[in-house]
């Protein structure tokens, strides 16, 4: 299996990331991802070291495949798949949204729906599941950008007087050629692949913008323009643990005229595949059961960073602190109760095994309201010790501060340096930029919150409720009295 070093070595293939005007030259190599690029190494490192996270597909080959790839058949596998993506999920504290796990679960499922991609031809099917093996043999870090970049939301496709959205230029015997922009490329920076379709609805006329393929993240033609790196000008990772080594960065992918060979596309031209690549498939149930087992992880720690500080302030014991204790526990608990519970009541397609929709869309349907919450009860239990630490960590070795910083910083239980190591964590998780960019990331995952409530409308299953409803009605009528049995 792939091996960390194999994937730091891989980044160095002259992608072409923009940061301050400037091209990288090696991302492994600058601050604003040399960190984030070292921690995704560190999950190949883990799932190749770890044999509880592999296993053997003879669909994919025979040779030990990572779990967080595997399409289950059987409830044992899938219970295998959910701890693989924890152990991951638990390595990086939920901080990294965009692991390989995520769309190679999402091909997982495309592989299992792959009839839908054949209504386009054979050879669309038939990429789909060629792509599928590569990236579980391959140990393939994939992100994706489905939406077109921010403007008049009331227009779509050729809508646009000038669509600035990826769309199709050129056909050629041996492939296609897009041109447009397309966003939110969450760690594509340091993935091997960007996996680009289109999400929101098209309309008749729109067939150039109904697409779906995958491009090499250091496609010639292709540039990514990355946000602020919060990494970049920190003085130590002391200071700010989270921020210098979990910033996955979001970017914009721009393509000037950018090649795909046709073994890499899967829809072309087609609006109502395109629709039914997720209606149709299992894309949000792998998808989305990866990412509710990394929020249950982050709320977990965020509990336990919580607990920590209440602890160095020696206020466990008030019942205001263990009220609003439990309030978080209990939101974290729900999250992951329903990971478990779609894991129990999985559904069986086609010999597959899948999460249950009705128990993973319910915290997501709820996750613009629960993550904000939980960020502000840990503000409340911090107080005003999150803003009153030292400056930088050289405030400790300063003669001219280190003595004041020693006694005035420390608490009874702990001394200075362990008090601030714990607060700046703190600051970092839920106050700095990192921090805010993580607050908004988690209420906008899966789209605007009321599409999230919708989708949960349908997945639900209201069959069972009103059949309660209906049996409890059909129990009485105008001559029912109470002695009736």
């Amino acid at each position: 299996m792939r091996r960390g070093t194999d994937y730091l070595s891989s980044l160095d293939d002259g992608r072409k990331v923009m940061v301050d005007g400037e091209a990288i030259e090696n991302v492994t190599d600058h601050p604003a991802f040399a960190g984030v690029a070292r921690s995704a190494a560190r999950l190949f490192d883990a799932a190749d070291d770890d044999p509880e996270m592999q296993h053997i597909d003879p669909r994919l080959g025979p040779d030990p495949v990572n779990r967080v790839y595997a399409l289950p058949r059987t409830q044992e596998d899938l219970a295998g798949r959910r701890t693989s993506i924890a152990k991951w999920a638990e390595l990086t504290h939920g901080f990294l949204g965009r692991t390989p796990d995520h769309v190679g679960g999402i091909f997982a499922a495309y592989d299992l729906g792959a009839d839908v991609f054949a209504r386009g031809g054979q050879g669309y099917a038939d990429n789909v599941r060629r792509f599928r093996k590569r990236i579980a043999n391959e140990s393939l870090y994939l992100t994706y950008t489905i939406i077109p970049p921010q403007d008049d939301r009331s227009k779509i496709g050729n809508e646009h007087a000038e669509p600035k959205q990826v769309h199709v230029v050129e056909e050629r015997d041996d492939g296609i050629v897009l041109r447009g922009a397309q966003m939110l490329g969450t760690s594509a920076a340091i993935a091997d692949y960007v996996y680009m379709t289109c999400l929101l609805p098209l309309k008749p006329g729109d067939e150039d913008f109904a697409i779906s393929c995958v491009v090499p993240c250091g496609a010639p033609g292709l540039t990514w323009y990355s946000r602020t790196p919060y990494a970049v000008g920190k003085p130590s990772v002391w200071d700010y643990p989270l921020s210098t080594r979990l910033d996955e960065t979001d970017s914009l992918a721009v393509l000037d005229d950018v090649f795909v060979a046709w073994e890499d596309v899967f829809i072309y031209r087609d609006i109502d595949i395109l629709r039914a690549q997720t209606s149709e498939t299992e894309f949000r149930a792998y998808g989305n059961s990866q990412a509710q087992i990394r929020l249950a992880a982050k709320l977990k720690f965020l509990i336990g960073l919580a607990y920590r500080m209440v602890e160095s302030n020696n206020v466990v014991h008030l019942p205001g602190v263990q009220e609003k204790l439990g309030e978080i526990a209990a939101l974290a608990a729900m999250v992951e109760g329903m990971v478990y519970a779609a894991e129990v009541n999985a559904i069986v397609i086609d010999g597959a095994y899948v999460p249950n929709g009705r128990f993973i869309h319910a915290p997501m349907a709820l996750q613009s309201d629960t993550y904000p919450r939980v960020l502000n009860i840990i503000r409340d239990l911090a107080g005003g010790g999150l803003i009153q630490t030292p400056s930088s960590v050289r405030d400790f070795t300063s003669p001219e501060t280190a003595d004041d910083i020693a006694r005035y910083y420390s608490a009874s239980n702990s001394d200075a340096a362990e008090r601030v190591k714990l607060f700046n964590l703190a600051w970092d998780a839920i106050g700095s930029e990192f921090a805010g960019r993580h607050h908004q990331y988690e209420m906008f995952y899966s789209g605007p919150p009321f599409v999230m409530k919708m989708l949960n409308t349908q997945k639900y299953g209201y069959e069972e409720a009103t059949m309660l409803v209906d049996n409890f009605l059909d129990t009485y009528d105008m001559n029912t009295t109470v002695m009736d049995r």
